[in-house]
């Protein structure tokens, strides 16, 4: 029998939770584990009530923003965002945890992601944000991409 080591284990289940995601350029999910227990999930899509991209388009498509770009455009809260809103709603504690993402932070989450104590990030695809990746490096997270051939989107 072969297993999958735990980080295999926890990406699968990210990918699974970015079928959820009501974007419709880029289906991202994110879970935030502590002690091999996941504590909270997220996907990327609109605020709680409002209507989604999926039903009204994206104004970032229509106006052809690159990815990276101008997210302040977007109605949608990130994966990595809704995560972390999800874990602090509930009361837990992030400090030590590891985050697991189909995707590499923005600026936005990247920052997010310092102030709750995450300090391990196990990602998929690069994203085009440097900025996102230099803070994560200047607050010392440990990142691991899940594949050695990641590449950007």
């Amino acid at each position: 029998m072969d297993r999958p080591s735990w980080d295999e284990y926890f990406m699968k289940i990210t990918h699974l939770v970015a079928e959820r995601s009501t974007c419709l350029r880029r289906q991202v999910g994110a879970i935030i584990v502590i002690n091999k227990r996941i504590i909270s999930t997220g996907y990327n899509g609109a605020p709680r009530g409002l209507k989604h991209c999926l039903d009204i388009g994206c104004l970032r498509e229509k106006l052809k923003i690159p990815s990276g770009e101008r997210q302040e455009l977007c109605r949608g809260v990130h994966a990595e965002q809704n995560a972390i809103i999800q874990a602090a709603g509930g009361g837990v504690n992030m400090e030590g945890a590891t985050m697991y993402c189909t995707d590499s932070p923005c600026s936005t989450c990247s920052k997010m992601i310092i102030n709750a104590g995450i300090k391990k990030l196990v990602l998929g695809r690069k994203y085009p944000d440097k900025l996102g990746e230099q803070l994560i490096n200047e607050a010392g997270i440990e990142t691991l991409y899940s594949t050695p051939d990641t590449e950007e989107i």
